[in-house]
């Protein structure tokens, strides 16, 4: 490594609009992250004197060092660091921070329910390919899905599927179930066991269970689920492709003060702290966009649908919905459509818009909800009323989900999009 050559980069900042105001910057290069913070209205420097190999000082003498003003001041940062910490934080300030945050950002009402929050479930009355949709409210999970469920719209932030076994055993397939290692993979597990751990979670799950319509459950081939369930089971959740589901458009899937420019930064940022876990997250799948077309800009390039036909490094890659929406295009689920819809471009929300669940509550099973809640789902599990706006409303079609906005606090929708 060349040590004697140092690269000095000069900045002048105007004078403070107020005493709150702090401009932090971001200094980087393919090959380091650095970042500074100015208060005062003068020139100032930051020196790079060692370099972390000759290709970065070579790469700096042609290209420079990029640099990034992050878009708030002091008092900005402060209140958004004020927002978004406690949404992690697992006790009930941390809950009461993602409800409000929730309520705000996406106009849900989190309505208490009366008791029991628990149903007494029967098994017989569960049936394969009935969806499970989750909603975690605190801790670390909490936190993730609320800022999930913020940019996509979607006001369940996990899933899981039912499947009977020749016995009428039930289990629960299920992409991002945690193992002993800490490692976030496709399991499918007997029903007690999943429903035991889902009551000991500590992130206070909402859960509701959505029963396939009788007519799509009569066409659901259960054989053909439970092939693809025991050839995905043990691979790993699906990081390439979780953020392309969310990323349809150039503009409307940003709520402010996202975009994506900041999306990039933050990939590029990301790629060299964290090589593996970004080659996992986004590497690959950004190749295989590359690979199809050339030459456009950035922002297009995170819109191109991803396609149910790529295999990564590591096997095909299906996030929580995607494993569901698979196994459905398996069983038939999908009819006619299924080979020109893509499956890994639907979020949380898209699937449970789908119009192929139950729409008769008289045909619910009699544990189903409590009393009050007159909802037309079944909610299983929690202390506060599930929504799921738009639920069972769209019926599938070809290209669906490839180019739809989800622009807060409405997420409106095209038709077709």
């Amino acid at each position: 490594m060349d040590a004697e050559v140092a690269v000095l980069v000069r900045m002048e900042t105007e004078a403070a609009h107020s005493w709150t105001c702090m401009d932090l910057y971001v200094f980087a290069t393919p090959y380091r992250i650095t970042w500074d913070y100015y208060f005062s209205s003068r020139e100032h420097t930051l020196k790079f004197d060692s370099w972390e190999e000759p290709a970065e000082l070579e790469y700096v003498k042609e290209h420079g060092v990029s640099i990034f003003l992050m878009p708030s001041g002091m008092l900005g940062t402060l209140l958004s660091l004020i927002v978004v910490v406690p949404l992690f934080s697992n006790t009930g300030w941390g809950q009461k921070a993602n409800l409000d945050f929730l309520k705000k950002h996406m106009g849900a009402t989190f309505d208490k329910r009366s008791q029991p929050w628990r149903a007494t479930i029967d098994p017989a009355d569960v049936h394969s390919g009935d969806f499970l949709a989750v909603s975690k409210i605190r801790g670390r999970w909490g936190g993730f899905e609320t800022l999930e469920k913020w940019v996509t719209g979607s006001f369940a932030g996990h899933t899981a599927v039912c499947l009977k076994d020749d016995m009428g055993n039930l289990w629960v397939g299920e992409s991002g179930h945690e193992n002993e290692k800490g490692e976030e993979i496709i399991v499918v597990i007997p029903w007690e066991e999943w429903w035991e751990l889902a009551l000991k979670d500590s992130s206070n799950p909402q859960i509701a269970l959505l029963p396939l319509h009788p007519e799509v459950r009569a066409k659901f081939n259960s054989t053909a689920a439970w092939e693809y369930a025991r050839s995905m089971s043990g691979k790993p959740y699906g990081y390439h492709n979780m953020i392309f589901s969310w990323i349809d458009t150039v503009a409307d899937n940003y709520p402010p003060p996202l975009d994506a420019h900041l999306v990039i930064s933050v990939i590029s940022m990301w790629t060299r702290m964290q090589p593996a876990y970004s080659a996992n997250m986004w590497n690959e799948a950004l190749n295989k966009r590359l690979g199809t077309e050339r030459g456009i800009p950035v922002d297009q390039l995170l819109t191109i649908p991803e396609q149910d036909e790529w295999v990564y490094s590591d096997g095909k890659s299906t996030t929580c919905v995607a494993f569901i929406l698979f196994m459905y295009k398996e069983a038939g689920i999908f009819g006619t459509v299924s080979s020109s819809v893509q499956v890994t471009e639907f979020t949380i929300r898209d699937a449970y818009m789908l119009r192929i669940f139950e729409d008769n509550q008289t045909r619910l099973p009699r544990w189903c909800n409590n009393e009050n809640d007159q909802l037309p789902f079944c909610q299983i599990l929690g202390e506060y009323r599930m929504e799921l706006p738009g639920y069972n409303s769209l019926e599938p079609y070809a290209n669906m989900n490839e180019y739809c906005p989800s622009l807060p606090p409405t997420y409106d929708r095209p038709s077709g999009c």
